[in-house]
């Protein structure tokens, strides 16, 4: 997919108002997951200011295309996209992170306002996928489903009992993407359990693979666009990002899995931003 300079600008803009966004919640609700929030920015964005099939004003659209989130722990970034996108309004998005507030540290399943599904406890958004997948088979649909996924999470073993169910039932219209930023919660991908070769495992169990730069616009939209990568095949899209991305002293850095920026931080955040 070929994009102008001024098309590139405007998805690289808005990407840039959901980091600072992101930024202020983590730092006005002391909410962690900030670097988890940060590599998955331009996922979104090509996803829900270009890709996916959804109308914020028809959210209960029988062919929609649904978006799981199953890295639930960056709600952030899902929740400032969704209020970008116009799924709901400042009121309703200021309530994140309160006592008696309207938005939780995981998302609860809310169709209305864009959240197809309860997630957070990691290795469960896929099965949902796979499942939705199926039905959308059976009802002869041509929406498509998209699972986000942590890469951290694929040590959760039910992954690889949907991976195996859905290359078993051909769901081509199933899309994963892996946020591969290779640092989970204990420590660095590699020394918990490590992944390598990511790619070569999901072709092994016959998905049709595509490995991108998961920052690079260019190279999101042209994953995207050749959907489906085989014929009767699911798709899963290996994003290599940075944890912490946009804010250098948070990239790759383990810290920002947990703590929120102290006000200093969030000064030098801002700026950088």
């Amino acid at each position: 997919m070929n994009l102008s300079e001024k098309q590139l600008k405007k998805y690289e803009n808005i990407a840039k108002k959901i980091r600072k966004e992101i930024l202020d919640i983590s730092y006005k609700t002391k909410s962690t997951h900030i670097g988890s929030s940060f590599s998955i920015v331009e996922i979104l964005v090509a996803l829900y200011f270009k890709h996916l099939k959804l109308n914020p004003k028809k959210p209960l659209n029988k062919n929609r295309d649904k978006f799981i989130l199953s890295k639930g722990h960056a709600c952030s970034a899902f929740y400032t996209t969704l209020f970008y996108k116009g799924f709901f309004d400042k009121k309703f998005f200021n309530g994140f992170a309160k006592d008696g507030g309207t938005l939780e540290h995981h998302p609860n399943r809310d169709i209305k306002r864009g959240i197809e599904a309860s997630t957070g406890s990691l290795g469960h958004g896929l099965s949902l996928g796979v499942g939705m997948a199926l039905a959308s088979k059976y009802n002869k649909s041509k929406q498509k489903i998209y699972i986000l996924l942590a890469d951290g999470e694929l040590n959760e073993g039910s992954n690889w009992e949907a991976i195996m169910f859905a290359a078993q039932h051909k769901l081509d219209n199933l899309v994963a993407i892996v946020d591969y930023n290779k640092i989970q919660a204990l420590g660095r991908v590699k020394d918990v359990i490590n992944l390598k070769p990511l790619s070569k495992k999901w072709q092994s169990f016959n998905w049709g693979v595509k490995e991108i730069n998961g920052h690079n616009f260019k190279q999101i939209f042209n994953a995207l666009e050749k959907i489906p990568f085989k014929k009767n095949r699911p798709n899963v899209i290996i994003a290599n990002t940075i944890k912490g991305k946009g804010v250098s002293f948070m990239e790759n850095k383990l810290l920002w899995h947990y703590r929120c920026p102290d006000d200093n931080e969030y000064k030098k955040a801002l700026k950088e931003l």
